[in-house]
């Protein structure tokens, strides 16, 4: 490696904001100053926040840019690159960036275990993984071990699925493991449809064979030989970043037949989704792979028994599988060193919303949603006060300031009604109605439902009504009351997790935020968003 290496991070955000034309410009510059044989410029993935930039580090030196033209990347190269001389006008503080830089011991910090090469490595160089203990999980399993001894090592760790359900991984992998087939599947969900997330893309963009590496070890763990990587067809650098990194796989013996000369044969390849957020429901996600209507399965059986062509099949999410590599090289004890009793291991964050600092966060389970905001997100945007916190994503729940120091992990939806989902920490200021907020996300599961089951395609419409009459102030209690009830309908007669899980958000704003849904049925917005409706009086016909 050179003496200075310019690190830019180049992922879906960044691409759009001139990422790639700026890395040319400095390897251009930096030719044109003679500073080639001394300066390398690479890409690498996101660090992990948002920013109106690009973000680049200059290593050795630890010290980030934020370039937002062209002549910002000609005074970085003619000032510290040339003259040795920091940019202070663009310089980022680090731990603006990475929330590893903390004043106390007793505030939590970032804890990489699945981001640990995102924003260090060039993505789409097979080496720099290699050079980082990659790979070396694959051949430690299929030199010293077992399939069933690989599967006893995951159920040890506790490592449960990362996509929300929260379902024991290892216990997935044995069903698949103990059932006989003649072909046996691995699937990535990569769809990641929910609003807000979007860890699974900056874990392709940025560590893509992380992914690749726990596919291939849970395939030699149950016996499959095919998996496949669904992702959607908008993720176009995650789309790029993967297929790159599964023709070097190949190419270097580590997918393919007899991989790293053993008896192992496991093969990979992508499929792509269409943007329906449906898919991600496993069962809909393999009738999708299969060629047919994205519409989830009447279970059981279940996907480890009867999935893909109904064979067995183990589906795990992305960030699921980029744990599986660190647990086999480095011990079930060592993960389980992190997080809590029930819930092992490390969480990926994403901060969204009205808040000072988004992007990416991956913290110990059971880090507190207060520590996510004002440790790690830099508190409310704009000086404006909290009014309400999303967790878990769109199929989340709605809490207010009062329950900030929940723990976020497995148990805390059954201890404190809050629920981890996928991961998204959505941030609302004051200025936001929560009627309104409602209204909006009860309108994307409308939209995205596949309209199989009645609970859902229905029920879904009746609440976007009520919330509309709400927004007027035409609303009345007999309304809300019905919402309750439809709330346990959908709950317990739609088919899958979609219409199953809006009785979530539903009833974590009827509950919480009770006072101004109350307000609007006296026609009353109290933040003065929803437009009201002079309430008429009906009027008397009478036969003449």
């Amino acid at each position: 490696m050179k003496a200075t290496v310019v690190l830019v991070s180049v992922d879906s955000n960044s691409v759009l904001k001139g990422a790639r034309e700026y890395k040319n410009l400095f390897s251009q510059l930096i030719g044109e100053y003679n500073l080639s044989e001394m300066v390398d410029v690479l890409e690498t993935g996101s660090f992990g926040v948002y920013m109106d930039g690009v973000l680049v580090e200059v290593l050795p030196d630890g010290v980030f840019y934020l370039v937002k033209s062209t002549e910002d990347v000609k005074k970085i190269v003619e000032e510290h690159l040339l003259k040795g001389r920091r940019v202070s006008s663009l310089e980022v503080l680090p731990e603006k960036v990475r929330s590893t830089v903390v004043e106390t011991e007793e505030l939590v910090k970032e804890t990489r275990i699945v981001l640990r090469n995102a924003g260090t490595i060039d993505p789409t160089n097979i080496r720099e993984y290699i050079a980082n203990d990659g790979y070396a999980a694959l051949a430690k399993v299929l030199k010293e071990m077992k399939p069933a001894e690989v599967i006893e090592e995951i159920k040890k760790s506790g490592l449960r699925g990362r996509g929300g359900a929260g379902f024991p991984t290892g216990l997935k992998w044995e069903f698949t493991y103990k059932t006989n087939a003649d072909q046996k599947y691995i699937l990535c969900n990569a769809d990641e449809g929910e609003p807000g997330t979007f860890k699974d893309r900056l874990i392709m963009e940025g560590d893509p064979h992380s992914v690749i590496e726990g596919m291939a070890i849970a395939a030699y763990a149950v016996g499959a030989t095919k998996g496949y990587i669904y992702i959607r067809g908008e993720y176009y650098e995650s789309i790029r970043n993967i297929q790159k990194a599964i023709d070097d796989a190949y190419e270097y013996g580590l997918l393919g037949d007899n991989i790293l000369g053993t008896d192992f044969s496991f093969h990979l390849s992508i499929r792509l989704g269409a943007g329906a957020y449906i898919c991600g429901e496993e069962t809909a996600l393999m009738e999708s792979i299969e060629g047919k209507a994205g519409r989830p399965r009447l279970k059981p059986p279940y996907p480890p028994v009867s999935g893909l062509f109904g064979k067995p099949t183990v589906i795990n999410n992305v960030e699921t599988f980029a744990n599986v590599a660190p647990i086999i090289l480095n011990g079930a004890e060592w993960f389980k060193k992190y997080g809590t009793e029930n819930s092992a291991g490390t969480k990926v964050f994403t901060l969204v919303g009205n808040v000072v600092k988004r992007g990416l966060v991956e913290v110990p389970m059971g880090t507190t949603v207060r520590e996510l905001i004002y440790t790690f997100g830099g508190g409310v945007a704009n000086g404006r006060k909290l009014k309400m916190v999303q967790t878990g994503g769109t199929a989340g729940t709605f809490i207010g300031p009062d329950k900030l120091d929940t723990p976020l992990d497995y148990d805390s939806f059954k201890n404190y009604g809050v629920s981890i989902g996928s991961g998204v920490i959505l941030v609302v200021d004051d200025s936001h109605c929560a009627v309104d907020i409602g209204l909006n996300v009860f309108k994307f599961f409308e939209h995205e439902s596949c309209g199989k089951c009645t609970p859902c395609r229905e029920g879904t419409r009746v609440i976007i009504q009520t919330f509309e009459k709400l927004s007027k102030g035409t609303a009345t209690k007999q309304d809300i009351e019905y919402l309750w009830q439809l709330a346990e309908l959908m709950e317990k007669g739609s088919l899958c997790g979609l219409g199953q899980s809006v009785p979530v958000p539903l009833r974590s704003l009827l509950d919480n935020f009770k006072d101004e849904i109350y307000a609007h049925i006296d026609g009353k917005c109290p933040t003065g968003i929803c437009k009201m409706e002079t309430k008429k009086k009906k009027k008397v016909y009478t036969r003449y």
